[in-house]
């Protein structure tokens, strides 16, 4: 399963595109977030990309949990998001 990391200055529209991409190809996709902003960002993103997405008869689900990871030597708990889809009925 694809990894997007995701910042506070990343682009909500950048990150839907992304999501709708990948959920086409794979089915799923997990989104790495540090911190508030890039979490906020991310949301939005998943917001826009449900647009994409629900028009195809599918509904974007998303299940979140926490993942201690090292950064710059660092060890830090981000918030990880798994994005999959489900039919609409």
């Amino acid at each position: 399963m694809r990894v997007l990391k995701v910042s506070s200055t990343t682009k909500p529209n950048s990150i839907a595109g992304a999501i709708a991409g990948i959920i086409r190809e794979e089915g799923k996709v997990q989104i790495q977030t540090i911190g508030a902003a890039a979490l906020n960002q991310t949301i939005k993103g998943i917001a826009i990309a449900r647009g994409y997405i629900a028009p195809t008869g599918h509904e974007l689900i998303c299940t979140p949990f926490f993942n201690d990871i090292e950064v710059n030597g660092e060890i830090k708990t981000a918030i990880v998001l798994t994005v999959e889809t489900r039919t609409i009925e």
